[in-house]
């Protein structure tokens, strides 16, 4: 289980790594799929912006196991999520493993489109 796991990781990874040209630690992963989410792309982001990208990401992730839902988007064509149920308390070892298998499931789900 473990090994399928990290095969699908990489599998990820490498696919990022193509497309960009370097591998993206998970900052840059939540904000690119921020900014795919997000739908409008635009050279510079204030920091603010930046965070709120990677929120959009995490929020658009956890919607896959009902975590969060989306509301909306606002005038400006940001979405906006509302908490569903809590996440439950992890450490974080198991914080990262769950972002990623939610990572996995995200483009696994894109390239089926």
């Amino acid at each position: 289980m473990q090994d399928e796991f990290a095969q699908q990781w990489k599998r990820v990874e490498d696919m990022l790594t193509e497309r960009f040209g370097k591998t993206p630690n998970m900052e840059a992963i939540l904000f690119l799929i921020g900014m795919q989410e997000l739908g409008h792309l635009k050279k510079k982001f204030t920091k603010e912006q930046k965070q709120d990208l990677m929120h959009i990401a995490t929020c658009t992730l956890l919607s896959q196991s009902g975590y969060y839902e989306l509301e909306g988007h606002d005038k400006d064509g940001w979405p906006h999520f509302r908490e569903v149920q809590a996440i439950p308390k992890m450490s974080m070892p198991d914080q990262e493993r769950f972002l990623k298998e939610h990572i996995i499931a995200y483009f696994d789900d894109q390239e089926g489109r």
